[in-house]
């Protein structure tokens, strides 16, 4: 090798040699530079932890002029509705102006809904107790309504916060089960969980429910009874027969199938169960969406709402009542006053706190009740109060919900609840 390719060859390594140094000390220097910022990043995450750990507060400091936003509109699509966007809308929005006060108290609602199953959603694990679930919900609606006890309204409490308990329903569970005092029911990664969450203002609730797992084994489940619960709304609508909605849920329904643990089920609706229509302060109005076509030719009216939920199961498709009670509501009417004392006494925390609203043991327990089981269970012998037992298929069935609440409007439907989660 020449002399001269040997100098050339050095000059070239010199100068690798020197860049690398160079690179080196840039990246030094880089480092040295970013330290303080790193510590600021620290602060601004630190900063940000705590904001969005007061991100809870009363609804109406986050919409000061108390207008809340509107839900999905949805045209009705049936023939007999279609003169209703026509010649007639301005006679109709007219009637529908008239509602507005009630419209409004439907969307706070939903907007606190929505923002409370946010919340609950971010923070779902494996291994959570179910206890831990429910007070996340109810925590955040009583914030959110400001009936907390530093809240605005803490000295109205049915003017508006949590609608009825919180249903966390497991596996062949579908309905009804909120966790009782000392109940260690911890939510486990193969676990298929109904949510579902009540907000009540002025009376005015809004239902509505989501089914949450970890495994995607049941994700045919859960696109089976959500496509049902969408078709239900879709299908609803002034002067449509209710057994017409329930014929369509079950076709939706009934065309899928889940494949767990090897063997293959088909989706079937819980016939024995159903959405409803809501009356002020009474979550159940009257009417009855059926699940299944059942031949009721009661129609939706203007001006109603509903809740169109469905179940769909891995089991038989019929629930039964069974299990220990979390769920009461007090029946309307009139009654003789309980001979109990005791008895006397709670029945009056129930009127002042709920009303007609549903309650569980829970609520009691805050309010400061204690050793009132035997009041209650009297209550509900002598028809005062209405108790709600856990309704569920057959054992080792799975169970998903999906719901809805949607106000007929004079010319569209609006899904009041409906939120980018579902």
């Amino acid at each position: 090798m020449s002399d001269s390719v040997r100098t050339e060859e050095k000059a070239v390594l010199e100068e690798s040699v020197q860049t690398s140094n160079n690179s080196a000390a840039n990246n030094e220097g880089t480092q040295d530079e970013n330290v303080q910022p790193a510590t600021g990043d620290k602060k601004k995450k630190q900063k940000k932890k705590k904001k969005k750990a007061n991100n809870i507060k009363n609804i109406e400091l986050l919409y000061p002029d108390l207008q809340y936003p509107e839900g999905e509109w949805m045209d009705y699509h049936q023939e007999h509705n279609l003169q209703r966007t026509t010649d007639e809308e301005k006679r109709y929005l007219q009637r529908d102006s008239e509602n507005a006060q009630r419209w409004n108290d439907m969307r706070k609602g939903s907007e606190i809904h929505r923002r409370v199953r946010k919340n609950l959603q971010n923070k779902l694990k494996p291994d959570m107790s179910l206890t831990d679930v429910v007070n996340v919900v109810e925590d955040a609606t009583r914030k959110f309504t400001g009936v907390d006890e530093n809240g605005d309204h803490k000295d109205r409490p049915k003017s508006q916060g949590v609608g009825f308990p919180t249903g966390v329903s497991l596996n062949h569970c579908a309905a009804h089960f909120t966790p009782n005092a000392g109940d260690q029911t911890i939510l486990r990664y193969e676990d298929v969980m109904k949510v579902d969450i009540g907000v009540q203002v002025n009376g005015y609730i809004v239902d509505s429910a989501f089914t949450v797992t970890f495994d995607h084994k049941y994700d045919n489940l859960l696109k089976a009874v959500e496509e049902a619960t969408n078709t239900g709304v879709r299908e609803a609508g002034i002067d449509v027969r209710l057994t017409d909605i329930g014929e369509a849920i079950q076709e939706v329904m009934e065309s899928y199938e889940v494949e767990l643990n090897g063997e293959t089920f088909q989706v079937k609706p819980c016939r024995n169960l159903c959405g409803h229509n809501i009356s002020p302060y009474k979550i159940h109005g009257g009417k009855s969406v059926p699940l299944v076509k059942n031949g009721d030719q009661t129609k939706m009216e203007e001006g109603e709402h509903f809740a169109i939920e469905t179940f769909g199961t891995t089991g038989r498709g019929y629930v039964i009542s069974g299990g220990e009670v979390s769920h009461y509501a007090k029946n309307e009417g009139s009654f003789p006053t309980p001979s109990l004392s005791r008895a006397k006494s709670l029945l009056k925390t129930i009127d002042d706190n709920f009303g007609t609203l549903p309650f569980c043991r829970r609520y009691l327990d805050r309010l400061g009740e204690d050793k009132y089981l035997f009041a209650l269970n009297s209550l509900v012998k002598q028809g005062v109060i209405e108790e709600y037992p856990p309704l569920s298929d057959i054992q080792g069935s799975y169970t998903a919900q999906y719901e809805h609440t949607i106000l007929l409007h004079p010319h569209k439907k609006e899904v009041v609840s409906r939120g980018d989660d579902y």
